[in-house]
């Protein structure tokens, strides 16, 4: 919070000579913040399936930063962040209609086996392929058929539910917390929804 506290610094003279209590007010501004559009999260969350296994985490790493209201995370997740305050524990389950789908069918597309590389011809082989947009996303290997291998273009979370344990480690204003320029979101964008088949590289 260093940065808020440099906006201050040309009002700190007047703070001291006329109002001691208006410095000890400024100092709470931070634990007054809560989460809404606009402002940039520093998150830590563990990720787990309705199982209880944990899927990822970024506890002792690097916190989870993004702008509230810009979609940076899934909608379930973001929503039920909104009003949070710094130091604030929360458990959310989220369904797959608010995270990454549903399990589209028209998701499952066949390819011929020369298309593949023969060391990926196995169900469950992960291979990346070019999404509608260009962009590369992971696919994996649904079913080998005589001529052809059928591949899983949805997200691996996809129809599934997901539970996340989050803690509001820093909440900053819009304002102040935009460089010149802007970082890209720590969040890994969601995936479209497969519109077109992708070509497995």
């Amino acid at each position: 919070m260093g940065v808020i506290q440099w906006a201050l610094v040309l009002s700190f003279a007047a703070v001291e000579l006329f109002s001691p209590a208006a410095t000890m007010a400024a100092q709470s501004t931070k634990g007054d913040k809560v989460v809404k559009d606009g402002t940039m999260v520093s998150l830590q969350y563990t990720l787990s399936g309705e199982d209880g296994k944990i899927i990822e985490s970024n506890k002792g790493k690097g916190a989870l930063k993004y702008t509230q209201g810009q979609r940076q995370i899934i909608p379930g997740l973001e929503k039920a962040l909104a009003g949070m305050k710094v130091g604030a524990e929360k458990r959310v389950k989220v369904k797959p209609e608010d995270a990454y789908g549903p399990v589209y069918e028209k998701a499952f597309q066949e390819f011929p086996k020369e298309k593949i590389p023969p060391e990926n011809l196995k169900v469950g082989a992960v291979l990346m392929a070019n999404g509608p947009h260009g962009q590369s996303m992971p696919v994996r290997v649904k079913e080998i058929k005589e001529k052809t291998v059928v591949v899983d273009m949805n997200h691996p979370m996809a129809g599934k539910t997901l539970v996340f344990d989050v803690k509001i480690l820093d909440i900053q204003d819009a304002a102040v917390a935009q460089p010149p320029k802007p970082p890209q979101p720590a969040a890994p964008p969601q995936p479209a929804k497969p519109a077109q088949p992708a070509q497995p590289k």
